[in-house]
């Protein structure tokens, strides 16, 4: 590849692969395969960001990268090799060496036969806006929080800024080639206050920068972590809690991991049947309730199809309550003589229209969470886990929050809170998950969400 020009100082022109060279690159490589199949991923991207913290600028970078991968097949036995370099000779020495190592691998009794050309749905993903975005805009960003916090005397923020973009292909040798490009703004800030007891965090994420108010997220964290200074403890125990969308996507994109076809036909899932089978058609939650993905929703724009190529419309994994649809490969659905469905590169649960004043004017004593954190799996047949709250608990008494409380350690399902399911917000896009992708989810009021014990740290 030549060197990339410069594109102002966002993202360089010629960084990202567009679709004539990702498939020209994938064709070049497939045509040193002395395999009985092979197949290609290619992945290009640009990040640019901005880091601060303890109301200082602390870095600032780009990162351009490429990724190239073969897989060589002999009947069942298939074997990767992963390369950044793309020169013809780099191609050929991966090549070969997949052949190598496929050959000594064992047979993959799950194996499928590589997929024949697809139809894929257009979604634009990639906003020109975002590409142009310079190092002085960035900061721009980051002044939005540290001008207020710099000039309060009792505040710290730390925040962080990634943007950029990327472009993914997939190629075989049976003709198949999948092209996606997209852009994204990512923006996480927390702010505490000096005195060590308030903590606020918001954040905000899109593909377009323009739709982003970032001076509105970072007054969010800061007003929370000046409601939040001071908190005092509450018994634990089952409370009606608001939870801002945030904290819904924290738990309840937890589901999707769970509901895969063969582990519920397997009986290793919480949507498997007892007898055998699974539940699928059964009402698992509240009937208010719809979970489902589509790369093409405009709060989305997700890649549109995985990584073995499948096409992903809309799939729609629990619909007014009833468990609709379970994650099916391409093996298991041979398999059970069922459709495929891909693996989902999105979630979306469809909200409601209750805004969170609402929620709290209605609430006569709760809790508010803006995010949780630290959840580790207790129990995989509930999908019960346990967490913490984090950056702004509140106690809600007569219809107002009277007053930030100490964090608190949850064990509960998001099975059974979307079953005590009271009142449902606006889905929004969401920031802060640890799984990535796009996670869009509307705030909720729920009842009877069990505490267990108090927490120290803020």
């Amino acid at each position: 590849m030549s060197a990339p020009k410069r594109l102002r100082d966002g993202i360089p022109a010629g960084a990202i692969l567009s679709r004539a060279d990702a498939q020209a690159i994938a064709e070049r490589a497939m045509k040193f395969s002395k395999a009985e199949a092979v197949d290609v991923n290619l992945g290009s991207n640009v990040s640019t960001n901005v880091r601060f913290a303890d109301n200082q600028m602390s870095t600032a970078g780009s990162l351009t990268d490429v990724g190239f991968a073969v897989q060589s097949w002999y009947g069942t036995k298939h074997a990767v090799v992963t390369t950044n370099d793309l020169s013809e000779a780099s191609l050929k020495r991966a090549v070969e060496q997949s052949e190598v190592l496929a050959r000594l691998a064992p047979d993959d009794p799950d194996a499928m036969p590589l997929l024949e050309p697809q139809t894929y749905e257009t979604v634009d993903a990639y906003v020109d806006a975002t590409a142009a975005v310079g190092a002085a805009e960035r900061a721009q960003v980051a002044m939005t929080a540290l001008g207020p916090t710099r000039r309060s005397g009792d505040l710290k923020a730390a925040g962080f800024l990634v943007m950029g973009g990327g472009a993914s292909a997939l190629a075989n040798s049976k003709g198949l080639f999948a092209y996606h490009r997209s852009t994204n703004v990512n923006y996480t800030l927390t702010v505490r206050t000096t005195d060590g007891t308030g903590s606020g965090w918001a954040a905000a994420d899109h593909p377009d920068w323009r739709q982003l108010d970032f001076e509105k997220v970072s007054a969010r964290a800061i007003d929370k972590a000046r409601a939040s200074r001071a908190p005092q403890a509450v018994e634990p125990g089952r409370y009606t809690v608001i939870f801002e969308p945030q904290a819904v996507g924290d738990l309840v994109q937890l589901i999707a991991g769970y509901a895969d076809a063969r582990l519920a036909d397997e009986g290793r899932s919480p949507f498997s049947k007892q007898g055998g089978g699974n539940k699928l058609g059964e009402k698992i939650v509240d009937t208010r309730v719809t979970l489902f993905s589509d790369p093409r929703d405009a709060q989305v724009l997700a890649q549109p199809f995985d990584g073995e190529g499948m096409p992903l419309a809309r799939q729609t994994w629990i619909e007014n309550g009833e468990l609709k649809t379970l994650q099916t490969s391409r093996f298991w659905a041979k398999k059970q003589n069922r459709t495929a469905t891909g693996g989902a590169t999105s979630l979306k649960m469809q909200g409601g229209s209750a805004s969170i004043e609402d929620m709290i004017k209605s609430t006569e004593r709760g809790i508010l969470v803006t995010r949780l954190w630290y959840l580790r799996e207790v129990d995989p047949r509930t999908i019960l886990y346990t967490g913490l709250t984090r950056d702004g608990t509140f106690l809600i008494e007569q219809g107002r929050i009277s007053r930030a409380i100490k964090n608190l350690r949850f064990n509960e399902s998001p099975l059974f809170m979307l079953n005590n399911l009271e009142m449902l917000g606006i889905s929004e896009r969401i920031a802060g998950t640890e799984a990535g992708g796009a996670v869009v989810m509307p705030a909720i009021k729920v009842r009877d969400f069990n505490f267990t014990s108090l927490s120290e740290a803020v």
